[in-house]
């Protein structure tokens, strides 16, 4: 059951009555202003509590908030920036604007921030015999933003903004939505999850995808997490019997799907399991090279490896000893890392309840997390369950044709990030390269689990992108 603001789709509405529910009041504004820490004072429209679709299936998170800074009005149009605040896949509601995040920059530079809430594994309504029922399972999150896309075109006559240059941009989970709305532009295989909601018939592609430490490719996820950590079992890593049969496993299981991909370097040298990790190392040097060059002093027990006289010049790494570095960060996770409901003692990740049923059972989204669950070899996923976990994977969709990929893409992962292991953004900045894409791709050094950071770089990237769209 669903609530819903109309019964019919909204073309089939429109033509009927003539009344569009999905057509923004460009007179239905508060005006704010917002003063900075720099003691900047912007001022702007707020349209809040926009409804983005007509069939509503969550009253609480499927609204939006559009901020258009009245700079807007006067000057050139400007890009719209689409900011997701999704984490570890649960519901977000629509937000404000904040000093927080990257959206106060982007309003003083003049776009205009939508902020659009979207459902989760934790958005749930109550239905009339007293029960709940979750309204956010796989993929609702994806579909929604893609929703609230179709919204913004469907008024870009009502807003002074380039709908034409929409710039998503989301940390951790919402990385991994940001590169879905990315990579699935116009997919026909979410067209029917935007039709029952009611979704404006209009475009979802989007001009540039920022995506902070995505935690995406969750069918493959844990076998290269194991692939890349598992040789600090025993050491540094302290794991059960159990625990480590399952890493070893799953570890085993990479090469396979990696190979399959047929990635390369920008040179044209075929990537596998065998030259995966030099190449990973290649990004690691490169971090460190540019710390070192802005006076960042590199400590001797990372296995980075200088030049004796001083100069601070990177000729290597001694990956082991750096992935030991990364666990004196932060413990590394239990494998399975993210399908790990009910293998070797381990809880429900996010992952497990965005993937589960709509009664708010978490479930299994891997056939290995299955086989390991049953004791079954032979066990699969359900049609319906594979065809989900397919639509939440942007690897799935990029180069494919029948669909629009966004052609920029801003990926950041920290170089001691370990919530997923580094082949996974790696092999998405790869793939998107080799596919013809344009990619800033880097791992910023020592930096952890988050986003929105080095705003003048990224808003360097995006103005230089906005200017020079074909490069």
């Amino acid at each position: 059951m669903s609530l819903a603001v109309v019964s019919l789709p909204v073309a089939e509405l429109t033509a009927q009555t003539g009344w569009d529910p999905l057509r923004l009041d460009p007179d239905q504004y508060t005006a704010q202003s917002l003063t900075l820490s720099s003691g900047e004072s912007i001022g702007y429209r707020a349209y809040e509590k926009i409804l983005y679709v007509a069939n509503l299936a969550d009253p609480v998170y499927q609204t939006m908030n559009i901020y258009v800074p009245e700079s807007a009005y006067t000057a050139p149009a400007r890009a719209v920036f689409l900011k997701t605040r999704v984490g570890g896949y649960m519901a977000a509601q629509a937000g404000a604007i904040s000093e927080q995040d990257a959206t106060a920059r982007a309003l003083a530079e003049g776009y205009i921030v939508v902020l659009p809430g979207s459902r989760g594994s934790n958005s749930t309504i109550r239905l009339s015999d007293g029960s709940t029922r979750v309204t956010g399972t796989a993929p609702a999150g994806i579909v929604d933003l893609k929703a609230a896309v179709r919204y913004l075109r469907h008024n870009a006559d009502r807003l002074p903004g380039d709908m034409e240059r929409i710039i998503t941009d989301g940390t951790s989970a919402g990385g991994a939505l940001s590169a879905l709305l990315g990579a699935t532009g116009n997919h026909p295989d979410y067209e029917p999850y935007l039709w029952e909601l009611g979704a404006a018939d209009e475009r979802d592609d989007v001009f540039a995808a920022v995506c902070f430490c995505p935690i995406t490719d969750l069918e493959h996820a844990d076998m290269a997490y194991e692939w890349f950590y598992h040789t600090t079992n025993g050491s540094a890593r302290k794991l059960s019997a159990e625990q480590t049969a399952v890493s070893e496993k799953l570890a085993a299981r990479y090469p396979e799907y990696f190979n399959s991909l047929g990635l390369r370097t920008p040179d044209g040298t075929p990537l596998t399991d065998k030259n995966l990790m030099d190449y990973i190392q290649s990004f690691l040097i490169r971090s460190a090279q540019r710390a070192s060059d802005q006076g960042t002093e590199i400590p001797a027990h990372a296995g980075i490896l200088l030049v004796a006289d001083g100069s601070g010049k990177v000729t290597g790494i001694d990956l082991e000893i750096y992935l030991h570095y990364i666990l004196s960060q932060r413990a590394l996770k239990n494998p399975p890392a993210f399908d790990a409901m009910g293998i070797a003692g381990n809880s429900p990740t996010p992952e497990n309840k965005v993937f589960g049923t709509p009664e708010g059972i978490p479930a299994h989204f891997t056939p290995f997390g299955l086989q390991e669950k049953t004791g079954n070899p032979q066990a699969g996923l359900d049609p319906d369950q594979q065809h989900r976990v397919y639509l939440m994977n942007p690897m799935n969709f990029i180069g494919r044709e029948n669909n629009k990929t966004a052609p920029h893409w801003y990926i950041r992962h920290g170089a001691v990030d370990r919530d997923t292991a580094f082949p996974v953004p790696v092999n998405l900045a790869t793939k998107l390269e080799n596919n013809g894409f344009s990619v800033n791709f880097f791992l910023p050094w020592n930096r952890n689990h988050s986003g929105d950071y080095d705003l003048d770089e990224l808003f360097d990237w995006i103005n230089h992108t906005l200017e020079n769209p074909n490069r």
